[in-house]
């Protein structure tokens, strides 16, 4: 191990170690019985830098309603990582980001095409036709979770009469529901016929962070450059506590949508809470050092499922997700051995590795997986 990976797997030992003692100190002595390490990295804490950040905005008195430094300093901060005068907005959880940015990009009568299994079609609960009141989700075909410029034009083309709702978004997810990520090529690809089609584009950004480590290109070359109007920063997967950041690199979407935030009970009256975890993602690239160390412990991860246990993955591991097909009796026995693992789109189990995954978390559940191998009949 290198002495940076080493470093790494130090620090997420100390936080396991102090969370485990505030466990213990608020009386929570019962461990949880089920092992949810690779069940979500909605299932990890908060990275130090992030807590560090938070606990140094409890101090003393300051204005509310986003009217303090740690949220003005938080939004200049992303403006730099995307080297442009955008307008940034914090808000709680990325059902409202997404659900609120497309409102602001859509009349009641229009239509967002998107993947067919994007998260804003079949997991936030018709969040999006609500905040927009009534907006159509047009779900088309994909290629491992991605969309193509032909399902999207094909959609596009599908009716122009007055009785269908108007397509007026294209709506991507980067990295995607399936753990791919958009090439800077097959951006540019659906940015021709976003254009062509005169379609705003939307990025659900939940694991914005896993993509960017990812490609290794400036966050701009996959947003504002590739076309992206509006973007969903997802800040809770990325080891903050609960935050994430809208922004609008077209800036005349942004007009009055503080309102919109305001009536979905999306302003915090202590905005600085939502703010600070940016800080302390954002000092020193500590975002990216997270992402990178995700998706290498994935790519790792898939490496020995397929080397040892012979489980291919069923899509590309381009960031933070590993997908396999786990035969039953392999399921059944992982389940009984406390291991929580998600059946997913396409009957495929879903892995997903964190800031705080450690080779030692890909080590335990691969013992486990061999045992139960070992075991079947």
């Amino acid at each position: 191990m290198k002495s940076g990976e080493k470093e790494n797997e130090e620090e997420n030992m100390e936080m396991r170690g102090r969370i485990a003692h505030a466990c213990a100190m608020s009386g929570k002595t019962n461990v949880p019985t089920r092992n949810t390490k690779f069940a979500s990295d909605n299932t990890s804490g908060m990275c130090p830098e992030a807590f560090e950040a938070f606990t140094r905005a409890n101090q003393g008195y300051l204005r509310s309603y986003g009217n303090d430094s740690w949220t003005q300093r938080a939004a200049d901060m992303l403006r730099e990582v995307f080297e442009t005068d955008c307008e940034v907005f914090f808000v709680f959880n990325g059902t409202a980001a997404n659900s609120l940015a497309l409102a602001t990009c859509c009349q009641s009568y229009h239509s967002v095409i998107c993947y067919q299994w994007a998260h804003i079609q079949d997991d936030e609960c018709g969040a999006p036709e609500f905040f927009s009141n009534g907006t159509k989700l047009l779900g088309a075909e994909g290629v491992h979770g991605k969309l193509t410029p032909p399902a999207i034009e094909q959609l596009a083309l599908k009716r122009s009469d007055l009785h269908y709702p108007k397509p007026h978004v294209v709506s991507l997810t980067q990295s995607t529901e399936l753990g791919t990520v958009y090439s800077l090529a097959e951006l540019a690809a659906i940015r021709d016929v976003t254009a062509r089609y005169e379609l705003y584009t939307h990025m659900d950004g939940a694991r914005f962070a896993y993509a960017v480590a990812s490609l290794g290109v400036a966050p701009k070359e996959v947003t504002w450059k590739a076309g992206v109007d509006v973007l969903c920063f997802g800040g809770t997967k990325i080891g903050m506590a609960a935050s994430e950041a809208v922004i609008f690199f077209n800036r005349d979407l942004a007009k009055e949508f503080e309102y919109r935030c305001k009536q979905a009970g999306q302003l915090g009256s202590k905005m600085r809470f939502l703010a600070a975890g940016w800080v302390g993602m954002l000092e020193n690239g500590v975002w990216l050092k997270y992402a990178r160390e995700a998706n290498r412990h994935a790519a790792l991860l898939a490496k020995r499922l397929k080397t040892e246990a012979n489980l291919s993955a069923a899509h590309p591991v381009d960031a933070n997700a590993v997908f396999v097909e786990l035969p039953r009796p392999l399921a059944q026995g992982l389940n009984e051995r406390g291991w929580e693992i998600h059946d997913f789109i396409g009957g495929v189990s879903r892995m997903m590795c964190s800031w705080q995954t450690t080779e030692a978390d890909i080590e335990e559940l691969m013992r486990d997986v061999l045992a139960v191998r070992k075991s079947a009949p």
